[in-house]
């Protein structure tokens, strides 16, 4: 994964049916390859997932380093998501594609989409916002 050439995935791209952990695996894989240009791997976001999962960020990352297929990176991640209900897991999935920046990532949020679409006040998550960054299409959300 060069992410000096390509974006990661989304954040609404499930792995092993989890948003955010296909993105912070492709983050992982751009680090340990040297090629993860303007992205943080272990950002608040991939923090966020780490915690849901009870998964340690550098454990992740040294067995990403090591592994020679995603089958190997499935089967570290699989005993982690085996760890949490169906109910859990779709929970997790909807608050957090769809939850609301606040306090000062409110301010850089705000910041952000007003450089990229002023005109897209319906964008109120930081995984639409990634997505419009990213060039991915984004679906008009009603502001009700």
């Amino acid at each position: 994964m060069d992410l000096t050439k390509t974006y990661p995935r989304s954040v609404h791209a499930k792995w092993q049916g989890i948003v955010q952990l296909g993105r912070t695996i492709d983050k992982a894989k751009a680090v340990a390859h040297g090629n993860v240009g303007e992205y943080r791997y272990n950002c608040g976001m991939d923090q966020a997932v780490f915690a849901f999962l009870g998964m340690d960020h550098e454990a992740l990352l040294e067995v990403v380093k090591k592994a020679k297929s995603d089958a190997e990176i499935e089967a570290y991640t699989k005993a982690f998501i085996a760890k949490k209900s169906p109910s859990e897991i779709e929970q997790w999935n909807h608050q957090w594609v769809s939850s609301k920046p606040e306090g000062d990532s409110l301010k850089a949020f705000l910041e952000l989409r007003s450089k990229l679409a002023p005109d897209r006040t319906d964008v109120m998550s930081w995984a639409d916002l990634l997505d419009l960054d990213e060039k991915r299409p984004v679906p008009i959300r009603s502001l009700v």
